[in-house]
Formats: structure tokens, C-alpha cells, sequence
């Protein structure tokens, strides 16, 4: 005994070292995406392609977003870029429009002829549109502006002092302007004028060379992301096919199953069947000997039974009577479970006249008030619809037997566009509503057998009947004030 404690003290140190072990880290990722992945499994096939198109349509429209930003940029790039061009080929053109304005000035001061004057002239009148469009091709650079501006003011003081110094030839001859000829009269402002021109070249072509790298980088990004998008919808495609595939399968096996199960219930209803008709038939053969042995006994020694012994023989024969009743409804409310139903339209009025002109020798020696509304049709098959309200008209009956003159009423309550509802209502002893939901219910009685006959199975295979024609049942009652009992039954043709 001391050895087995003693290893049975060791197993938990054993187990201590065993837990002592350090234990693998968790990545991170792989423990925030578990919730992910067990809400994902919690979805159904039609919850989770659904959920695939959702994030694979979110994704396309956010590169599309990201997508027209970049083209949208590309596009004012290559407006940009043709500015610049055409503000490069201006500042050539400026540059090159001024230093002939210098040497036809020059020129004419020197030779006096007219012909290099009215090229200067010609030269001079342009001015005006090159400071125009300088200024609209500059305005979106605050930079350039200036140096634009200082071009302009550098223009206009080459052209004054070149007009200066035309005009002084005009007045004093041409050997008053020889020096002036000689040194040119704006070859300093020349010389600015180049010089801003080649600065404001420069800067512009870095700008579009700038904008080219830009443009170029977004363009790469652009297919990038138009290479994603491709790549979402082909895993969201390849998704669904799993998606479906897993379910077809899924759905095969399940139909497989159910197959198989609906042929183990078949069978299992024919044995229940033929098991029920051989019980039945069973059960009736003592039934019929106990009931007919105690009518026998009954006559053989009716001089010498005494009132007691009289009574347990009824007794024995009113609960073999009893019995065999609760076998017959227990048959029919089964075979009323799987009979191939008709569908026709069903004529209530002459159905519950029928039902009436049955139930004349059960209202001999009554005093019954019957109230029969107008009747409408109503899709079913008519002999369950029978036999639904003759068990509803004969509970009314029954039920109302403590009373001197029984009022029975068979109406339609309020109909709606959906259903019609039928009821049957009467002035018994009713019951309490607490007890309602029993009533529809398999050997379910709310009296006890010696106040009123009954097995129990009538309302029953009322509701049966009435659920397999796609409606619905209910009571309404107060106790020794009656009840109603109302039948709901879809207007169209349904799925009986």
C-alpha cells in the first residue's frame, strides 16, 4: 500500500515537470484571425459568397477610387507638360524676338537704312503678345510669375531705350548715335532677358521632368493596383467554385441521407401500419369476449345477482365498449396522418346540412336553437372537411346536454383576404382558457369520463386534418358559458 502512495505521489510531480515546459508563443496574427475564422464558419454557403462579393467589391471600389485619383493626375500632368512646352518654345521664341529687335536696332543705327527699321518695328509689335501669353502660361506658378515679370519689365526698357535712341538719330543725324550704336542701347537689358530666360527654361524643364517621374510612378502603381483587382476577382471566382462546389456536395450528401432516412421512415410507417391493423385486430377479438362472455354471465345468473354484482358487470361491459371505441378513433386519427387527400371545392353549406340530416336521431328528445350563417366554398377535400365539423357539431351537442335548450351557431368570423374562418359555437359549460392549448391535444380532456363521453381524439384529428390543408385552429371559451372553436382555412388552392 505504502509503495502504490508513494507512485501515485509521484504521477503529479511528473505532470508539474511536464507543465514546467515552456509552451510555443501564439503568433499574433494567427490568434486575432481565430474569431475571424469561427464567425466565417458560423455563416451560411449563401452568407459567405455573399460576404466574398461584399469585401472583393469593397476592394475594387477603393482601387478604383485610388485608380481615378492616379489617371486624374496623370491627365493634369499632361496638361500640365504641354504648358511647359509651350512655355519653353515661348521663352525661345521671346529670347530669340529680342536679340533680333537688338541687332536690327543696331544696324539701323549704324546704316541708317529703313529696312532694318521696320523690322525692328516689326519685332517691337509683338511684345505685347508675348507678355500676354507669358503671363497665361506662368499663373499657376507663383515662381515663374515673378520671373515673368521681371522678363516684361527687362522688354519694355530694351524697347525704350532702343526707341530713345532711334529718335535721337531721328533728331541729330546718325553720327549722333554711332557710340550708342557701337555699346547698344538695351545690351544690358539683353543680357538680363537671356539670362531670365534660360533660368525660367531650366526651372520648367525640371518641373516636367518631375512631373514625368510622377507620372511614371503612378502609372506603375496604377497596374499594380488593376493587377490586385484582377487578382481579388479571380480568388473571389475561385471562392464561389469552392464555395458551390463544397456545397453541392454538401447538399448531395444531405439529400443522400435523406433520402435514405425517408426510406427507413417508410418503412418503419408500413411496419406501423400493419403493426397498428394487427393490434387493432388484436385487441378487438378480447374486447368483443369480454363484452360478450359478461352479457352471457349477465343472463345465465340474472335471477341470482344482486344490484351490486349487476353493476361491475355493465361496468366490465361499458369499458370493453369504451375500449374498443378508443381503438377505432386511435385508427382513424392515424390513417387520417397519411390518406391521399382530394382537391376540390367543397360546398360548406350543403356539407354542414349533410352533417345535420346525420345527427336527426341524436337530436330526438332535444330542444336545439341552430344558427347557420351563409356559407362560403372553400378548397379541401370533402370528406376530412366532414369529418372535421361533425366532431366540432357533435362536441357542441355534447356539451350542451345540461342544457334545456342548446343554442348551436355555425358562422364565418370577420374574414380577411388571406383565409377563411369558419367557427362553431355554442352555449355549454365551456372551459377555462388557461387550459386551451390541451385541447387540440392527443387524449387531452378537460372533463372527467362520467360527466361526458369522449376518447379524447376527436379535436385532435381536427387540428390534424385542418394543418394538412395548410390552416389553423383555435378555441375561445369561459366555464358554463360556452365555447367556439374556430377553423382558419387559406382562400387559394394550397398545398394539401
Amino acid at each position: 500500500m505504502e509503495s502504490a502512495t508513494n507512485h501515485q505521489a509521484q504521477v503529479p510531480r511528473l505532470h508539474d515537470e511536464v507543465g514546467k515546459h515552456p509552451r510555443e508563443p501564439t503568433s499574433p496574427i494567427a490568434a486575432s484571425s481565430k474569431p475571424f475564422i469561427r464567425w466565417f464558419q458560423l455563416l451560411t454557403i449563401e452568407q459567405r459568397v455573399l460576404a466574398g462579393f461584399s469585401l472583393v467589391f469593397v476592394g475594387i471600389l477603393i482601387i478604383s477610387a485610388i485608380s481615378y485619383y492616379n489617371i486624374n493626375g496623370l491627365l493634369r500632368n499632361s496638361g500640365l507638360d504641354g504648358r511647359s512646352h509651350e512655355l519653353i518654345q515661348l521663352l525661345s521664341t521671346i529670347d530669340a524676338a529680342m536679340g533680333e529687335a537688338e541687332n536690327t536696332h543696331r544696324r539701323y543705327l549704324v546704316t541708317g537704312e529703313q529696312a532694318y527699321l521696320d523690322a525692328h518695328k516689326r519685332v517691337i509689335a509683338q511684345k505685347s503678345a508675348f507678355t500676354t501669353y507669358l503671363n497665361e502660361l506662368t499663373r499657376d506658378s507663383p515662381e515663374q510669375q515673378r520671373r515673368a515679370s521681371d522678363v516684361s519689365r527687362l522688354m519694355e526698357r530694351q524697347v525704350s531705350l532702343e526707341s530713345k535712341a532711334i529718335a535721337q538719330v531721328h533728331e541729330r543725324g546718325i553720327q549722333s548715335a554711332r557710340r550708342m550704336a557701337l555699346e547698344g542701347a538695351g545690351r544690358r537689358e539683353l543680357d538680363g532677358i537671356h539670362q531670365m530666360v534660360a533660368e525660367m527654361d531650366v526651372y520648367e524643364r525640371q518641373a516636367v521632368n518631375q512631373r514625368v517621374m510622377a507620372s511614371a510612378a503612378s502609372t506603375r502603381h496604377t497596374i499594380m493596383l488593376l493587377a490586385i483587382g484582377a487578382g481579388l476577382q479571380l480568388v473571389l471566382l475561385a471562392s464561389v467554385y469552392y464555395l458551390i462546389r463544397h456545397d453541392i456536395t454538401e447538399r448531395r450528401r444531405v439529400a443522400g441521407e435523406l433520402q435514405r432516412r425517408g426510406e427507413l421512415l417508410e418503412a418503419a410507417n408500413k411496419e406501423l401500419e400493419a403493426f397498428s391493423y394487427s393490434v387493432s385486430h388484436d385487441l378487438r377479438a378480447p374486447l368483443r369476449h369480454i363484452d360478450g362472455y359478461a352479457a352471457l354471465l349477465r343472463k345465465a345468473v340474472d335471477q341470482s345477482l344482486n344490484e351490486k354484482a349487476a353493476r361491475y358487470l355493465q361496468t366490465i361491459s361499458d369499458a370493453a365498449k369504451q375500449m374498443g371505441q378508443l381503438i377505432d378513433d386511435l385508427l382513424v386519427f392515424s390513417r387520417m396522418g397519411r390518406q391521399e387527400m382530394l382537391r376540390t371545392t367543397v360546398n360548406m353549406d350543403q356539407l354542414i346540412k349533410s352533417i345535420l340530416f346525420d345527427l336527426r336521431l341524436d337530436l330526438q328528445g332535444r330542444q336545439v336553437s341552430w344558427t347557420i350563417a351563409s356559407l362560403p366554398e372553400v378548397k379541401g377535400d370533402p370528406s376530412m372537411l366532414r369529418q372535421v365539423f361533425m366532431n366540432l357539431l357533435t362536441n357542441a351537442l355534447k356539451f350542451t346536454s345540461t342544457r334545456a335548450t342548446a343554442s348551436i351557431e355555425v358562422g364565418v368570423d370577420s374574414p380577411n383576404s388571406d383565409e377563411i374562418v369558419l367557427y362553431v359555437r355554442d352555449n355549454g359549460v365551456g372551459f377555462d382558457m388557461q387550459y386551451a392549448p390541451k385541447l387540440f391535444g392527443v387524449f387531452q380532456r378537460l372533463h372527467r369520463a362520467d360527466e361526458f363521453e369522449g376518447t379524447g381524439i376527436g379535436l385532435a384529428n381536427v387540428r390534424r386534418i385542418v394543418h394538412r390543408h395548410g390552416g389553423r385552429t383555435w378555441a375561445e371559451g369561459v366555464l358554463d358559458k360556452g365555447a367556439t372553436f374556430y377553423v382558419a382555412l387559406p382562400r387559394g388552392e394550397s398545398k394539401l
